[in-house]
């Protein structure tokens, strides 16, 4: 039982922003529960952090039995505290909705959003039971504004931003504080070679490294922002987009036209 310890509940923790996440954390002495469905990658954090730094375990955030027994299991092992739930399991599949199979629409509904909420129902009695506790999702830039040919990736991203947002009004009467991060493109397995051709070397949309979320993780839990941005300058274009929607959306069809070589 670790009980002096403050502890983080990670989900997607085997590679990228949720893997940099845990390294940050345990190096500051936090316990880290480590989940993912990648069993390799949480080997290798293991082998990285120690396996005294905390829990390694398989989860599917879509098996909400698996997803109640492991939060037990987390319970146990830090004496009934949870400080922190970081929701950021999540998938990337896209293409032009017309032309996406059912299945795949419902794959990232289940894993994006579905997981999210079950992951929060599940640790409710942990984050109610630790002062000053936080749960943390990661949403997206495209939460922003949705994204052509990740539309359906958009809209779990937006849910995820929007139920943030209530949550931080909700679960303040029970000392729970609520908070994510909207990433830009970070350097993760999940960016192909063709997007990292086309992005830039400077400016708003370019390639971030994971360890910045991680940081925003850290500021989140020490400071009172709803929403975190990677990089910072995406925050500009939030308030841009709310202003100016179909500026938005006209500029963003002109790029996809010429994408497509489209005159």
């Amino acid at each position: 039982m670790t009980t002096e310890r403050k502890s983080i509940f990670i989900t997607g923790a085997a590679s990228g922003m949720g893997r940099e996440t845990a390294k940050l954390f345990a190096g500051h002495g936090w316990f880290v529960g480590c989940y993912d469905v990648n069993d390799d990658g949480l080997t290798t954090l293991k082998d990285e952090l120690g396996g005294n730094a905390g829990l390694f375990q398989r989860l599917d955030v879509c098996d909400r039995a698996a997803y109640l027994d492991t939060i037990a299991a987390f319970g146990r092992a830090t004496g009934g505290r949870m400080d922190i739930l970081f929701n950021n399991a999540g998938i990337g599949l896209g293409g032009f909705y017309d032309e996406m199979a059912w299945e795949d629409v419902l794959r990232i509904v289940n894993i994006n959003l579905i997981g999210v909420l079950s992951g929060v129902h599940a640790a409710m009695p942990l984050l109610k039971a630790t002062p000053n506790a936080l749960c943390f999702s990661t949403s997206s830039a495209s939460a922003i504004f949705g994204a052509a040919r990740i539309s359906v990736y958009s809209a779990t991203k937006h849910a995820v931003k929007g139920f943030t947002e209530a949550l931080s009004v909700e679960l303040a009467r029970l000392g729970i504080r609520c908070a994510d991060v909207l990433p830009g493109w970070i350097d993760t397995p999940l960016v192909s070679q063709e997007m990292r051709d086309h992005l830039p070397a400077e400016g708003l949309w370019r390639l971030s490294p994971p360890s910045a979320v991680a940081d925003a993780v850290w500021a989140a839990y020490h400071g009172d922002k709803v929403h975190y941005y990677v990089p910072s300058e995406l925050h500009d274009l939030d308030k841009l987009v709310t202003a100016q929607p179909e500026q938005t959306r006209d500029q963003r069809r002109r790029l996809l036209a010429e994408r497509m070589q489209i005159v």
